[in-house]
Parts: C-alpha cells; structure tokens; sequence
C-alpha cells in the first residue's frame, strides 16, 4: 500500500483563503492522503463554517481553544494518522504534483530519516505571476550544512515546502507552545538536526501567499521579547554542531541580521544580544537602515526611520496586492 500523507492545516482569521487552500491540498495527486483543518475558536470571522463545507471523510473540520498556531499544529499531528506530514498554513497552496513528486523521492531513499524540501515563491492572488529564486538552501545538504546556511545567511523555507516522516517529528518533539513569534524557524530547525539529511526536489512547488497590511505589520514588528525567546533557542540549536569558528560565525551574522528588530525599543535585549556575540568572539555593529531612508533618520532620527523602512514597502505591497486582486477577478470572469 502507499504511504498515508497527512495534510495539516491550522486556521485563524482566514475566512477569505481557507477555501481555496482545502482545494489546493484535495487537488493533490497523490490519493492516500488525509486533511486535518484545526480552526482556532477565537476567530472574528467565518474560518470554521468556510473550513466545514469541505468536511468529508478526507477531510476533518476540528475546532480548539485560542492557543495559539503551535497548539493548532499540535492538536492537528495528534489526530492524523499519515506516515507522512505535509504541513500547510491557511493561507498557502500547493502545486498539484507538490506531494506527489516529493513521494517518488521518498520512495528511492531507504532512510527513514531524511526530510524533503521543496522551492517556494511568493504570490498575492495569481500564482501565475509567483517567482521561484532559488537560495543556497535549494539543493540536498547535510543537516548541519543546512543550518550553517539558513542561520549565517538569514536564509528561509517556508513551512509548506517541507514533506517529514513521522519518525523525525517523534524525534525531534512537537511545535513548542511557548515560542509565539517565529515558531516555524525554531521547529524546523529541531527537526532538521533530528534528520540524516535533506533532499531537494525541484518541482515539488509551493505558493507562499502575502496577505498581510502595512497596519498589521506595524502593530507586531516590535514583539521584542516573544522574538528574542524565539531567536536564543534556534541559537542554541545551532552551537549544538559544535564549538568551530564557522558555528560562532553563524551566530554572529544571525544576531547582526535580526539586531534592527531590538535596537533601539529594547535596550535590555539588545545588551543581551551584544554579550551573546562577544562570547562567541564577535561584535555587533549598530543596524545600518538603508541609504533610501537616511534622510528621514536626519530630520526625525533613526526610530521613526526605521519603522518607515519597516512600514512603507508594506504599503506598496499592499497596493500591489490590490492590483493583482483586479487582475485576478477579471481573469476569473473571462473564464467563466
């Protein structure tokens, strides 16, 4: 018999994108599949009715207590029953052969611990018009040269690229319910070094969908304390290769890269973060903003730059974002 593919898909607020993320995981090719929607019960919106129009015996619609995504994901792996996890924010999509392509890989690997990634690319609503560009992180590599990369060059995976065997999440442990900021970077970093090895498959795609507002952005870009909690356990994960000069590197450049988050709102964590890197032999140089925004830092000082720097491209994605919604409702009405 084939393998089980558990699809997991955790729900908050996404009314307006929960439909079309079911279908994209229905539409999978691989048949032996099973979908586990977990609506989170402090919703302002129609998630859960949205979510339960698709209930089957596919499909499991379950709602829980406002706990956060990490106990949304967790409740979600409790119930499933796949040898296989295909994990899926509520708002994302998958390619049709997303599963499937990654499972024929599967299938040429004996070992039972080596994880599957996948290239991803962002979209507003066309996924016709997403980008794949491809990062040092898009090839097969040992865990801790994963690590080493994703960590030294502020790089990313997006959640859905990743397809996990059931083994490497019982040993690397649950989503952490304690980390609310930045939960993903810290869990895969546990389940890559619970891995032998990363394989890449490059047609296995993933649509990342931007579907947040320069207001959102700007009411938790500041969550200081529940990042920097975030930030010292992927830390910590990472010296766990060892004591070398490129480890501490790494450490380094990742604090270097996420200081401007700190500075200067959180003068007690940015003191921390600075001690961190001289312990490992660096030195953190104060977050640099970029020229463009120089001006604005002259007149009105680094703070109000920086969150212009922050906030204005959001405003522009935004207006992208409302282009494309056109875009995107024309084609569907010639279509139809």
């Amino acid at each position: 018999m084939k393998p089980l593919v558990s699809i997991l898909i955790p729900a908050y607020n996404s009314e307006s994108w929960i439909a079309e993320t079911i279908r994209s995981a229905l539409n999978q090719t691989w048949a032996e599949k099973e979908i586990i929607v977990v609506v989170d019960d402090g919703c302002r919106d129609q998630t859960l009715a949205a979510a339960r129009q698709f209930a089957s015996k596919t499909v499991s619609v379950v709602s829980r207590p406002h706990q956060g995504v990490a106990a949304a994901r967790n409740e979600a792996y409790a119930i499933c029953q796949g040898d296989y996890i295909q994990w899926l924010d509520a708002d994302d999509l998958l390619a049709p052969d997303k599963i499937a392509r990654q499972m024929q890989a599967a299938e040429k690997i004996t070992s039972k611990r080596t994880l599957l990634s996948s290239p991803w690319a962002f979209f507003n609503y066309r996924t016709t018009k997403a980008r794949f560009e491809p990062t040092a992180l898009w090839c097969d590599l040992a865990p801790d040269e994963w690590l080493l990369r994703k960590m030294g060059s502020n790089l990313h995976m997006q959640p859905a690229t990743w397809l996990v065997r059931r083994e490497i999440i019982e040993a690397a442990g649950r989503w952490d319910e304690r980390v609310v900021v930045d939960e993903d970077g810290e869990y895969f970093c546990r389940l890559v070094l619970a891995s032998d090895g990363i394989r890449f498959v490059p047609d296995a795609r993933v649509f990342y969908r931007i579907s947040g507002s320069g207001s959102s952005v700007q009411r938790t870009l500041f969550k200081a304390g529940e990042r920097w909690a975030s930030f010292q356990l992927q830390i910590a994960h990472l010296r766990s290769l060892g004591d070398s000069e490129r480890v501490r590197t790494a450490c380094v450049n990742f604090l270097q890269n996420w200081l401007v988050y700190f500075y200067p709102e959180s003068p007690e964590i940015t003191k921390q973060a600075e001690e961190l890197a001289a312990s490992l032999g660096g030195r953190l140089e104060l977050p640099r903003l970029r020229w463009k925004y120089a001006w604005i830092q002259s007149l009105w000082g680094y703070e109000k730059a920086k969150r212009a720097q922050f906030i204005l491209p959001q405003y522009k994605a935004l207006a992208l974002r409302r282009w494309d919604k056109i875009m995107f409702d024309l084609e569907k009405m010639f279509r139809t």
